[in-house]
Parts: C-alpha cells; structure tokens; sequence
C-alpha cells in the first residue's frame, strides 16, 4: 500500500509539474503574442502618422524649364551631328525667306497715286515728264510704264510686246532665289528623316551588341530618331509660312503690274501717242 501511495503520489507531483509548465509555456505565449500584436499595432500607427504627415506636408512644385533651355536638351539628345544639318537648312531657307520679302516690300508701290501721275501728264500731252516720274519710282511696275512710254514712236502692237517682254521679265526677278526656298523645305524632312534611319540603325546595334532587346537598350537611337524627325517638319513648317507669305507678295506685285499695263495701253490709245499704220 505504501509503494502504491507513493507510486500514486509520484505521478500526482509530475501531471501538476508538467501542468505547471505548460500553463507557464502557454503564459509565455500570450504574453509574446501580446507584444507582437503590441509592437504591430505600434508599427502601424507610425506608418498612418507618416503616410498623414507626408499627405499634409505641401508637395513642392518643380521649376518650370524654360523653352530655350528645353530646345537645347533636345538638340543636343537629337545628336548635335545630324540636327546641326536641320538647323543649317534652317538658317539658310529663313535668309532666303527674308531676302525675298525685303526686296518685295521695296519693289511695292503705291500704284494709284503712280497712274495719276502718269495720266495727268499723258493727258497734258508731256509725254517726258510722265517718263520722269517713272524714273523717280521704283519697283516693276513703274519699269514696265517706263518701258511702254519709250515705245510711243512705235506702232501700238510694238508697245504691248515690249510691254508683255519687260513684265515677264520683271515677273522672273520677283521670283528671283524662290527655288532655294523649296530646296530648303524639301530637305529639312529628307535630313530628319535620314537621322530616323541611323537612330534605328543604332538601336539594331545596341540590341546586336547586348544580345537583348529591352526598352533601355534600345532607347537611346529611338529617341536620336524621333528628336530629328520632329525637327526636321518643324522647320519645314516653319520655311513653308515664310514661303507662302512671299509668294502671296509676288502674287500681290504681279496684279498690279497687269492692272497697271493694261491702264498704261489704255492712256496711250485714247491720247493716241503710237505710230499709225
């Protein structure tokens, strides 16, 4: 009996140890639990209070880049080789431009108060004086007058010739350096262009040489292509305005020249100051 106690008493003092230490590891547990939760909820009121602060704190705005400054980035990223090409057609197209329109404003007249003139002294009979006031002005139109009243020895077809010969004369130096406009329009894309093509063939490259054809490798001749492109139709654009505004001045000069000569053959009809057959 008293082995079977103790038997009995010994087991009874091991489940409560082994109770004890479990009822311990389980204390241990909820108490790490605890101060992970703790530490969790810790960690996300820090993040709320960061994310709250850097909502609330004013987003500085970057400088704005100033569009001289932007065209020089770009230049130079459209490679300076191939867009110095496009900035030289540029350079040379707009003096042509504005050549042309300085000489077309000198040549403009005011060709109402030139036929006055012209007529009063055609109607004066004076045929020298009309001729000198041809002389004092310039420009195409007062050269065709001119012209004309040289001939009034002349039989009147003799006069509309010379009058028909000298205007297109005149006409062809209105036009004078017009072709260099075009050439230059023509080849401001041809030049963008042709940058295109070596910016693709140098991303072939590039991707030849890395064996791999991701965005970054072949980014760099893709941008050259595109940078040169929209340069070269930019000033394309550019010289065709110029272009068109100088042809709608010839187109201005021609008229009066027209309308001027046809007054010109009138006066002299009605005056008769030609040879008679």
């Amino acid at each position: 009996m008293k082995k079977l106690f103790a038997i009995v008493a010994m087991l009874g003092l091991f489940a409560f140890g082994t109770t004890q230490s479990i009822q311990a590891q389980d204390a241990q547990a909820t108490e790490q639990t605890e101060q992970v939760d703790s530490a969790a909820v810790d960690s996300a009121a820090t993040t709320a209070a960061a994310v709250e602060e850097t909502t609330s704190a004013p987003i500085e705005e970057a400088e704005p880049t100033s569009f001289h400054k932007e065209l020089k980035t770009k230049f130079i990223e459209g490679d300076a080789s191939f867009m110095s090409l496009v900035a030289i057609a540029m350079i040379i197209g707009l003096a042509f431009c504005i050549e042309r329109i300085i000489y077309l404003n000198l040549t403009q007249v005011n060709t109402k108060k030139l036929m006055a003139s012209i007529a009063e002294a055609i109607a004066a009979g004076d045929v020298q004086k009309a001729k000198a006031v041809c002389e004092k002005t310039a420009g195409p139109v007062a050269a065709i007058c001119y012209q004309g009243l040289l001939r009034t020895d002349q039989t009147l077809d003799s006069i509309e010739k010379a009058i028909v010969s000298y205007g297109s004369v005149q006409a062809m130096n209105l036009e004078k350096n017009c072709s260099w406009i075009v050439l230059f329009i023509a080849m401001a894309p041809s030049l963008g262009f042709l940058g295109t093509v070596i910016g693709m063939v140098m991303a072939f490259d590039e991707i030849q040489r890395v064996g791999d054809i991701s965005p970054t490798v072949v980014a760099g001749g893709m941008k050259v292509a595109l940078i040169t492109t929209i340069y070269g139709i930019v000033v394309a654009l550019v010289l065709q305005v110029f272009y068109n505004f100088v042809l709608t001045k010839i187109e201005a000069i021609t008229q009066d020249m027209e309308d001027c000569s046809i007054k010109l053959i009138d006066m002299i009809v009605k005056k008769g100051l030609y040879k008679k057959d």
